[in-house]
């Protein structure tokens, strides 16, 4: 009986994310060079899969593979909910053209709640401060490729201490928009259903935080 599909992840992603997984590991703990060898083919083999399935540049694909040292663990991003006026700020990247709520990776040396606080500052010109955990979202779940690495996303509920929301270096353009208003997403940094989590907890401050 074949497995039941536990996630929007195409298989051979799966695949080549457990064996990437498996490859980071072994080259962490491995004790000698015969070791290290067939735990780099096993990279190479990982990075193979994902380029050619998922139409991504070899070169691009081994630079995310073989960038983490260590024991391999997902990757962790963060993105502030900032409200006014009932209205959501969201951000668009200059990437891809789409819009999301600001944030980005988590960075080495910093709290969550003072990486979301910058991000929101840096991408958008405002002042918040982090208030409340919405929830930690597995980025498997979402619809559509993410990134080649698995990903957790903290989204963080903020007070809106001020400012004017402009464009930065890495967004195009910045503003509030209403649920019934969303525009194009960015699908590779939010997801609908964080939006509309965030919209619920602002209505309701007694919810617990969710979790996949």
């Amino acid at each position: 009986m074949d497995e039941p599909q536990k996630n929007n992840l195409p298989r051979w992603l799966e695949w080549a994310r457990e064996i990437q997984a498996l490859a980071q590991t072994g080259l962490h703990y491995a004790p000698d060079d015969y070791h290290r060898d067939r735990y780099r083919r096993l990279m190479d083999i990982a990075v193979e899969i994902t380029s050619e399935y998922g139409g991504l540049p070899r070169e691009n694909v081994k630079l995310a593979f073989t960038a983490a040292r260590g024991y391999a663990t997902p990757k962790v991003s963060v993105r502030g909910a900032v409200f006014r006026g009932g209205k959501i700020l969201l951000v668009r990247d200059r990437t891809d053209g789409g819009w999301c709520m600001p944030g980005g990776w988590a960075d080495v040396g910093d709290s969550p709640s003072a990486m979301v606080e910058r991000e929101v500052l840096e991408e958008s010109g405002l002042t918040v401060r982090a208030a409340r955990l919405v929830g930690v979202y597995d980025a498997n779940n979402e619809s559509g490729l993410r990134e080649v690495m698995h990903l957790y996303d903290l989204v963080f509920l903020c007070d809106d201490l001020g400012g004017e929301p402009h464009a930065s270096n890495e967004t195009s353009d910045a503003g509030f928009f209403g649920l019934d208003e969303i525009p194009t997403l960015s699908s590779a940094r939010t997801g609908l259903r964080q939006l509309r989590a965030a919209f619920t907890h602002r209505e309701n401050s007694s919810l617990p935080a969710e979790f996949d």
